[in-house]
C-alpha cells in the first residue's frame, strides 16, 4: 500500500500516486544532485560531491570523487530514506539550496569517512538550461529514460586534505539535477562536456549506440549574466585517448593503458555560430581500471581538460566520456544485452 508522508503536503505531484512513487517502478530509477568544481586556468585539483535518491532502494547516497593532487578521492555515504528524501542529508554531507537556481550550499563534514572536508559555496554565473526528455530501450526492455539540467557557476570556500586546508577562490564548476531510469552499466556511449569560458558556459550530452549511430543530443552555450541558453542543434566529436607519454592508445576492454584523453569537439548553435573546441587534459575520476576488473565495470569517466576554441578563447573543462560498448571509444564490450 502507498504511504502518504510529508512530501505530500506540497503541490508537487507529477503522477497519481503519492511520493516517493515514480512513472516506472524500475532498480534504476534515480533523481541526482551533481557538483563539480576546478581551477579557472590551470590544472590542478578536482572535486566532485554528488547526491541521489533512489526511490525503489529507499536509499540516498552521496559519493565524493576527484583526485587532489595525485590523490585520487572516492568514497560513498548512505542512508535509509523514510519519506524524507528531501532532506538533502547523508553522514558528512550536507547540501542546502539557499536560493533555487542561484546558490547552493556543500558541506562534507571532517570524519573517519570523509576523504576530503569541505565547506563550500556554488553561485551561478549562467541560467540553467533544461534538456529535452531522452530515452533509449533494449528491444522493450527501458535502459534510460530522464530529464536534466545543468547550470555553469563559480565555487568558493575551502576544502581539507590529509591534513592541510585549501582555498577556493572562484573556482569554475557546473552543477547537474537530473531524474529518471539511467541503467548506467548498459549504456553504449555517452559524453557530457561542461566547458567554462570566460563568455560561457558551452555543454552538450550525447549519446550514441554502439555502431556509432546517434542516439540523442541536446546542450547549450550560455551566456554569463543569465542571458537566454542558446541551444546547439548540432554536434561533432574526435576524441583520443592518451597513454602515459601522451601517444594515441586503444581503451581495449578496462581502459588499463589510458592515462588522458585529446581531440576535438565541434558545436553548431542555433542561428548558425560554430564553435571548435581543441583540448587535451588526464584523468579526475576513472571508472574502471586495473583495479575492478568486472564485465559489468564502468567504463571511461571523467577527464580535467585544458581548452582553446576557434576563435581563441581559453578555457577547463571536465569531459565525461563512458560507456560499456562502443566501436571507438569502448572497443571491448564489457556485458551483453545493449541497445543497437
Amino acid at each position: 500500500m502507498a504511504r502518504f508522508t510529508a512530501l505530500d503536503e506540497r503541490f508537487a505531484h507529477q503522477i497519481p500516486e503519492p511520493f516517493p512513487n515514480t512513472v516506472h517502478f524500475h532498480a534504476d530509477w534515480r533523481e541526482s544532485l551533481f557538483f563539480v568544481m576546478h581551477m579557472r586556468d590551470r590544472p590542478s585539483d578536482v572535486l566532485i560531491l554528488t547526491l541521489a535518491h533512489f526511490p525503489t532502494r529507499n536509499e540516498m547516497d552521496s559519493l565524493q570523487l576527484g583526485r587532489v593532487g595525485e590523490s585520487p578521492i572516492m568514497a560513498r555515504h548512505s542512508r535509509h530514506v523514510d519519506g524524507d528524501q528531501d532532506d538533502f542529508r547523508v553522514g558528512p554531507i550536507t547540501i542546502d539550496v539557499i536560493e533555487p537556481l542561484k546558490k547552493v550550499h556543500l558541506v562534507a563534514a571532517p570524519s573517519e569517512a570523509t576523504p576530503v572536508a569541505l565547506d563550500v559555496t556554488f553561485t551561478a554565473r549562467t541560467a540553467p538550461y533544461q534538456l529535452r526528455r531522452g530515452s533509449m530501450k533494449a528491444g522493450f526492455e527501458l535502459i534510460w529514460d530522464q530529464s536534466h539540467m545543468f547550470q555553469s557557476g563559480t565555487y568558493n570556500g575551502t576544502y581539507t586534505h590529509q591534513g592541510t586546508t585549501y582555498t577556493i577562490d572562484n573556482w569554475w564548476g557546473q552543477r547537474d539535477h537530473s531524474w529518471g531510469v539511467r541503467a548506467h552499466a548498459r549504456c553504449p556511449m555517452w559524453m557530457w562536456t561542461p566547458i567554462q569560458l570566460e563568455e560561457g558556459f558551452l555543454q552538450v550530452w550525447h549519446w550514441e549506440y554502439p555502431n556509432g549511430a546517434r542516439v540523442y543530443t541536446d546542450g547549450c552555450f550560455a551566456p554569463v549574466g543569465g542571458g537566454e541558453p542558446i541551444p546547439v542543434i548540432d554536434f561533432q566529436h574526435d576524441l583520443q585517448w592518451l597513454g602515459a607519454k601522451g601517444e594515441a592508445v586503444s581503451y581495449e576492454q578496462f581502459g588499463d593503458e589510458v592515462h588522458g584523453l585529446a581531440g576535438r569537439l565541434t558545436f553548431t548553435l542555433e542561428g548558425g555560430r560554430v564553435i571548435t573546441v581543441d583540448a587535451t587534459g588526464r584523468w579526475a575520476q576513472r571508472y574502471s581500471g586495473i583495479a575492478m576488473r568486472q564485465p559489468n565495470t564502468l567504463g571511461g569517466g571523467l577527464s580535467e581538460m585544458q581548452i582553446t576554441t576557434s576563435d581563441g578563447q581559453k578555457g577547463t573543462a571536465i569531459y565525461e566520456l563512458t560507456g560499456q560498448f562502443h566501436h571507438r571509444y569502448f572497443p571491448v564490450a564489457r556485458g551483453t544485452n545493449f541497445p543497437q
